[in-house]
């Protein structure tokens, strides 16, 4: 997305920047679909893996016309072991993605979704494609100021996430740890990208997503802070169903002779990951 295109404030620039967002996907939904593979309602193939793939600067993005992202490029990398062809969903609703592998769309979700203890239960993990943690998303005052300078500042305020994603639980925690209230709104409509703009052009106060996309979009908005932590560091993996153990042994064994290889490495150190 073009930081140009951004709008600064009023309820006419969240529509304005969601326009933008929705081509774009509309772009990266027609080009995908146009490189061969089942749709929703064809068999996939045993060499096909479905991939429902989260549109954010790290997983997946456009770029000169050209799709690209460190999950992305990491996933072709490990198919290329399984000699699997891979299909790629791009969405932007988590709960939509979550609901398309349990339906058996998908085969494979990548989004920002921490693997926790609660979230296990739910789901298999691969393991990790990198480390990750979420940070707390907000404006500066007229002064230059930051609200919150702590967790401890946190007390009384309204923190939106993405729906459907486990952060909601680690806020709920986090709620209890400081011995107050934090609020949480969760937006079924938005990903991660969104709920940064919406900090960014004062439609929301505060957001939390993933530091590693936060970082990406920073860059653009001098006047937005990522330095509260919310969470730990966590693993962030390939999400698939929980009765899908073989394949989740399938894409282990690929990613770990993936990660081997020099061209992993340099994927990483592109995205600065390392």
């Amino acid at each position: 997305m073009d930081s140009n295109l951004m709008p600064k404030k009023g309820n006419a620039a969240v529509y304005i920047v969601l326009l933008v967002v929705i081509i774009a996907l509309m772009a990266v939904l027609h080009k995908c679909s146009t490189k061969g593979g089942a749709s929703y309602s064809d068999a996939s193939g045993d060499d096909t893996l479905r991939v429902a793939i989260e549109y954010s600067p790290l997983s997946c993005y456009t770029y000169s016309d050209t799709l690209g992202g460190f999950c992305y490029d990491a996933v072709k990398l490990v198919a290329a072991y399984g000699h699997r062809h891979v299909k790629f969903y791009p969405l932007v609703q988590l709960e939509e993605a979550i609901k398309g592998l349990n339906e058996e769309r998908y085969d494979v979700l990548i989004a920002q979704f921490p693997v926790t203890k609660e979230s296990r239960e739910d789901f298999l993990f691969t393991d990790e494609l990198y480390l990750d943690r979420q940070v707390l998303v907000q404006r500066a005052d007229s002064t230059g100021v930051m609200k919150v300078k702590s967790q401890l500042d946190l007390a009384g305020c309204t923190l939106h996430v993405v729906k459907g994603s486990p952060m909601r639980s680690r806020i709920e925690s986090l709620s209890r740890e400081i011995g107050d209230s934090i609020s949480v709104e969760e937006d079924a409509d938005y990903g991660p990208e969104q709920l940064f703009v919406r900090v960014a052009i004062g439609e929301i106060d505060y957001a939390v997503i993933n530091e590693s996309t936060a970082k990406q979009l920073a860059v653009r908005y001098p006047d937005v802070n990522i330095d509260t932590g919310i969470s730990f560091t966590q693993f962030q993996s390939m999400i698939i169903r929980k009765d899908n153990q073989e394949l989740c042994d399938s894409v282990n064994s690929w990613l770990r002779t993936a990660k081997k290889l020099q061209a992993f490495a340099s994927l990483r150190a592109r995205y600065h990951l390392d």
